[in-house]
């Protein structure tokens, strides 16, 4: 992760990394994170938090279609909060891209009022409202700006889940995290008027994710072999969306000419005990 911070401009995030998804049962979940305490600890800005988001899309919702169907690059733009918003909360807007297994995120911090005005923009040229100016001379600001002119986003779903964050014991690059209760929403796609949703497949269990810039770690590595945990494609917003629309398989469409957005480019399921034990090898 990139951290850049320029005087007079909110703080601008850049990632470029692994994602790697797993679905767990819950023993699966228990076991794992049991052993794991000694190679990981809670995150120290997000530990625990219930994440709310609103997923953009076409209004053909070709964006989610050509994820489904998988290309070398595709790319999404969701608007994130950490709990349920007022217009003056902090919120991140973010797109998401994926090239060639490689996960890049480009994202700012607006509030929420600003960031859905900014969304809000009407397709005529010069309609509706600009992005802030202090983000506006910006790299990201030009690209979600071209992002909205190009694609024209409406908001297509709420996404919601209750997240905990870890970060590695000896390599605080290496990010862990574990969702869920995942459920959205295709109505109400306003994330004021709270997290509520239909929950996302009744045995979806929990889905981790590990995030790193390099090779995951040997022990987690071995953890997860010693456990059967293995990797899965799972997309939390393409379920959702094959949900709602009662599709088995994925949906192709004609989808209209794509060009990445860059210049260049309820059920609740518990938390588990913490203590020490040793690694299997």
């Amino acid at each position: 992760m990139i951290s850049i911070k320029i005087k007079g401009e909110k703080p601008i995030l850049t990632f470029a990394r692994k994602e790697i998804k797993y679905r767990m049962t819950e023993e699966q979940y228990l076991r794992f994170l049991e052993t794991a305490s000694l190679l990981i600890e809670p995150d120290g800005a997000f530990p625990h938090s219930r994440i709310l988001n609103i997923y953009y899309d076409t209004t053909h919702h070709d964006l989610v279609n050509r994820s489904m169907q998988k290309p070398k690059y595709k790319e999404k733009l969701r608007l994130r909060s950490y709990g349920v918003p007022t217009a003056d909360s902090q919120t991140f807007l973010e797109i998401k891209k994926k090239f060639d297994g490689i996960v890049y995120k480009r994202r700012t911090t607006l509030t929420y009022a600003e960031a859905t005005d900014f969304l809000s923009q009407a397709p005529e040229k010069g309609a509706g409202h600009e992005i802030p100016q202090s983000i506006a001379s910006t790299q990201i600001g030009r690209e979600l700006t071209y992002f909205r002119d190009f694609y024209r986003p409406v908001p297509a779903m709420v996404l919601c889940y209750d997240r905990d964050s870890y970060m590695g014991t000896f390599d605080h690059s290496f990010r862990l995290t574990i969702d869920r209760n995942i459920r959205y929403r295709t109505d109400e796609l306003d994330l004021t008027l709270g997290d509520h949703g239909r929950l996302l497949d009744q045995d979806s269990g929990y889905l981790m994710e590990l995030k790193a810039s390099g090779a995951i770690p040997l022990p987690i590595v071995r953890l997860l072999s010693a456990y059967e945990i293995y990797p899965t494609s799972f997309s939390k917003y393409g379920r959702a969306y094959t949900q709602s629309q009662q599709i088995t398989f994925p949906h192709r469409r004609s989808p209209i000419c794509f060009q990445p957005s860059s210049i260049h480019q309820t059920e609740h399921y518990p938390s588990a005990p913490r203590r020490s034990v040793s690694v299997p090898r």
